[in-house]
């Protein structure tokens, strides 16, 4: 069976900055790895792309896992702070709500959450979301009225609720304050 080389535009990058981190010349990381110098420069400048077995071999050498050299840069940093107006709105057209996304756009098939401000007499109205999706509305400020197909719960200060977001649901707030509270969305499977 031949190994197909894996493709990743990171990978080079990712592999020279990790052997100038540990200051290894290529020859010294072509003699822990097994691979050839000439090799290890191509791979580094992105000129050919290294079979999964050489990705092996690389994430030994440099005392790191495979999804650590895959990853790349995404995987050299842990930290990473969003705020202000790199932080996405959403506003109802009425101007009874507001949705801050507060989820990356990469899991946005998998989880969503949001900050949910909602003026009094606001309603966010949704309809069915995809078979199997759950959201999770944790109260921070005032108290909201949760309908979720046929059934109705008021969710006050510090309460969660709970519920199946595959039917018709809303959140009004029936009282004379802006309430705010934090919503999570977890999508079916």
């Amino acid at each position: 069976m031949t190994q197909q080389p894996f493709t990743s535009p990171t990978v080079g990058k990712t592999i020279n900055r990790l052997r100038k981190q540990k200051q290894l010349t290529l020859d010294q990381l072509a003699t822990l790895c097994g691979v050839s110098k000439s090799m290890l420069s191509q791979i580094e400048r992105n000129e050919t792309n290294p079979t999964l077995a050489i990705v092996w071999r690389l994430a030994e050498a440099l005392d790191q896992t495979m999804d650590d050299l895959i990853r790349g840069e995404e995987g050299a940093h842990s930290l990473s702070i969003a705020g202000g107006s790199s932080i996405p709105v959403l506003h109802d057209p009425e101007g009874q709500y507001s949705l801050t996304i507060l989820g990356p756009s990469d899991l946005v098939n998998e989880i969503e959450w949001y900050e949910l401000n909602l003026k009094p007499g606001g309603v966010l109205k949704s309809d069915p979301h995809a078979p199997r999706t759950n959201e999770h509305l944790t109260v921070l400020e005032g108290e909201v009225e949760l309908i979720t197909g046929d059934e109705i719960g008021t969710v006050k200060h510090g309460e969660t609720a709970r519920y199946r977001a595959d039917k018709p649901h809303s959140i009004t707030n029936n009282t004379d304050k802006t309430a705010r509270a934090l919503l999570v969305m977890m999508m079916g499977r």
